[in-house]
Protein backbone atom coordinates (compact mmCIF):
# COMPACT_ATOMS: atom_id res chain seq x y z
CA UNK A 1 0.00 0.00 0.00
CA UNK A 2 1.06 3.54 -1.05
CA UNK A 3 1.24 5.95 1.75
CA UNK A 4 3.39 9.50 2.50
CA UNK A 5 6.54 9.18 4.59
CA UNK A 6 4.62 11.46 7.02
CA UNK A 7 1.91 14.40 6.25
CA UNK A 8 2.57 17.76 7.78
CA UNK A 9 -0.34 19.87 8.81
CA UNK A 10 0.16 23.61 10.58
CA UNK A 11 -1.08 27.12 10.03
CA UNK A 12 -0.74 29.58 7.35
CA UNK A 13 3.41 30.34 8.28
CA UNK A 14 4.01 27.04 10.10
CA UNK A 15 6.62 26.66 7.10
CA UNK A 16 4.53 23.26 5.58
CA UNK A 17 6.37 23.82 2.17
CA UNK A 18 9.95 25.19 3.16
CA UNK A 19 10.09 22.32 6.13
CA UNK A 20 8.50 19.82 3.93
CA UNK A 21 11.01 20.55 0.85
CA UNK A 22 14.35 20.63 2.93
CA UNK A 23 12.60 17.00 4.94
CA UNK A 24 11.65 15.40 1.45
CA UNK A 25 15.62 16.16 0.64
CA UNK A 26 17.19 14.82 3.81
CA UNK A 27 14.68 11.68 3.06
CA UNK A 28 15.77 11.51 -0.51
CA UNK A 29 12.24 11.16 -1.39
CA UNK A 30 9.86 13.74 -3.33
CA UNK A 31 7.19 16.54 -1.65
CA UNK A 32 3.74 17.37 -2.91
CA UNK A 33 1.60 19.63 -1.89
CA UNK A 34 -2.02 19.52 -2.04
CA UNK A 35 -2.81 22.92 -3.09
CA UNK A 36 -0.38 22.68 -5.75
CA UNK A 37 -2.73 19.61 -6.46
CA UNK A 38 -5.55 21.86 -6.40
CA UNK A 39 -4.23 24.99 -8.60
CA UNK A 40 -3.22 21.83 -11.26
CA UNK A 41 -6.58 20.34 -11.13
CA UNK A 42 -8.63 23.51 -11.09
CA UNK A 43 -6.57 25.43 -13.77
CA UNK A 44 -5.30 28.60 -11.49
CA UNK A 45 -4.48 29.62 -8.86
CA UNK A 46 -6.30 29.28 -5.11
CA UNK A 47 -6.88 33.02 -4.94
CA UNK A 48 -8.94 32.94 -8.34
CA UNK A 49 -10.91 29.52 -6.98
CA UNK A 50 -12.26 31.24 -4.04
CA UNK A 51 -13.50 34.46 -6.19
CA UNK A 52 -14.90 32.22 -9.04
CA UNK A 53 -16.43 29.09 -7.42
CA UNK A 54 -16.40 30.68 -4.21
CA UNK A 55 -14.60 28.33 -0.75
CA UNK A 56 -16.83 26.14 -0.64
CA UNK A 57 -16.00 24.28 -3.96
CA UNK A 58 -11.99 25.24 -3.23
CA UNK A 59 -13.02 22.79 0.22
CA UNK A 60 -14.18 19.93 -2.43
CA UNK A 61 -11.33 20.52 -3.99
CA UNK A 62 -9.31 20.03 -1.42
CA UNK A 63 -10.96 16.94 0.53
CA UNK A 64 -10.47 15.20 -3.00
CA UNK A 65 -6.72 16.44 -3.14
CA UNK A 66 -6.21 15.04 -0.04
CA UNK A 67 -7.63 11.63 -0.20
CA UNK A 68 -5.92 11.17 -3.73
CA UNK A 69 -2.68 11.94 -2.14
CA UNK A 70 -2.89 9.78 0.93
CA UNK A 71 -3.82 6.57 -0.95
CA UNK A 72 -1.02 7.30 -3.61
CA UNK A 73 1.49 9.60 -2.75
CA UNK A 74 5.04 8.00 -0.96
CA UNK A 75 6.70 11.06 -0.31
CA UNK A 76 6.53 14.47 2.27
CA UNK A 77 3.36 15.48 2.16
CA UNK A 78 1.78 19.06 2.86
CA UNK A 79 -1.77 20.04 3.43
CA UNK A 80 -2.94 23.57 2.96
CA UNK A 81 -3.96 25.26 6.27
CA UNK A 82 -7.44 25.05 6.24
CA UNK A 83 -7.27 21.25 5.23
CA UNK A 84 -8.23 19.94 8.54
CA UNK A 85 -11.25 21.65 8.79
CA UNK A 86 -13.56 18.75 7.27
CA UNK A 87 -14.38 15.52 9.36
CA UNK A 88 -13.58 13.31 6.30
CA UNK A 89 -10.06 15.07 5.96
CA UNK A 90 -9.40 14.43 9.65
CA UNK A 91 -10.88 10.43 9.87
CA UNK A 92 -8.63 9.90 6.86
CA UNK A 93 -5.41 11.33 8.42
CA UNK A 94 -6.42 8.13 11.00
CA UNK A 95 -3.26 5.55 10.62
CA UNK A 96 -0.62 8.12 8.76
CA UNK A 97 2.39 9.80 10.50
CA UNK A 98 1.22 13.40 10.90
CA UNK A 99 3.37 16.63 11.98
CA UNK A 100 1.82 19.27 13.13
CA UNK A 101 4.39 22.46 12.57
CA UNK A 102 2.72 24.61 15.39
CA UNK A 103 3.74 28.13 14.98
CA UNK A 104 2.35 31.59 17.16
CA UNK A 105 1.14 34.55 15.96
CA UNK A 106 4.15 36.46 15.73
CA UNK A 107 6.40 34.30 14.00
CA UNK A 108 2.97 33.31 11.22
CA UNK A 109 2.51 37.02 10.55
CA UNK A 110 6.22 37.86 9.75
CA UNK A 111 6.49 34.49 7.36
CA UNK A 112 2.82 35.43 5.44
CA UNK A 113 3.10 39.03 5.34
CA UNK A 114 0.19 40.87 4.04
CA UNK A 115 -1.66 37.74 2.66
CA UNK A 116 -0.74 37.85 -0.70
CA UNK A 117 -2.13 35.04 -2.33
CA UNK A 118 -3.80 33.52 0.92
CA UNK A 119 -7.56 34.36 0.36
CA UNK A 120 -8.52 34.01 3.84
CA UNK A 121 -5.82 36.34 4.70
CA UNK A 122 -6.80 39.10 2.00
CA UNK A 123 -9.13 41.26 4.88
CA UNK A 124 -7.27 42.59 8.41
CA UNK A 125 -4.49 39.41 8.07
CA UNK A 126 -3.16 39.80 11.89
CA UNK A 127 -6.86 39.28 13.26
CA UNK A 128 -7.68 37.06 10.35
CA UNK A 129 -4.60 34.93 11.18
CA UNK A 130 -5.37 34.77 14.53
CA UNK A 131 -8.72 33.54 14.52
CA UNK A 132 -7.58 30.63 12.13
CA UNK A 133 -4.75 29.78 14.35
CA UNK A 134 -6.94 29.61 17.89
CA UNK A 135 -10.25 27.79 15.38
CA UNK A 136 -7.76 24.90 13.54
CA UNK A 137 -5.23 24.83 16.20
CA UNK A 138 -7.30 21.41 18.24
CA UNK A 139 -7.89 20.40 14.97
CA UNK A 140 -4.31 20.44 14.10
CA UNK A 141 -3.59 18.69 17.47
CA UNK A 142 -6.19 15.81 17.62
CA UNK A 143 -4.70 14.82 13.76
CA UNK A 144 -1.11 14.94 14.93
CA UNK A 145 1.11 12.29 16.00
CA UNK A 146 3.83 14.64 16.57
CA UNK A 147 3.69 18.73 17.51
CA UNK A 148 7.01 20.24 15.98
CA UNK A 149 7.58 24.03 17.06
CA UNK A 150 8.46 26.41 14.02
CA UNK A 151 8.94 29.52 15.93
CA UNK A 152 12.13 31.58 15.30
CA UNK A 153 13.89 28.12 13.57
CA UNK A 154 14.86 27.36 10.38
CA UNK A 155 13.04 24.91 7.91
CA UNK A 156 16.30 22.53 8.39
CA UNK A 157 16.10 22.92 12.16
CA UNK A 158 13.00 21.79 11.84
CA UNK A 159 13.08 18.75 9.48
CA UNK A 160 16.38 17.41 11.57
CA UNK A 161 14.18 17.52 14.16
CA UNK A 162 10.94 15.86 11.83
CA UNK A 163 13.95 13.73 10.91
CA UNK A 164 14.46 12.30 14.67
CA UNK A 165 10.90 11.73 15.65
CA UNK A 166 10.49 9.34 12.53
CA UNK A 167 13.47 7.27 13.51
CA UNK A 168 11.33 6.64 17.22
Amino acid sequence: MTRPVCVLVGAPGSGKTSTGEALAAALGVTFRDTDHDIEATAGKPIPEIFIDEGEEHFRTLERQAVATALASFDGVLALGGGAVLADQTRASLAGHTVIHLSVELPDALRRVGLGAGRPLLAMNPRATLKHLLDQRRPLYAEVATHTVTTDGRTPEEVADEILALLKE
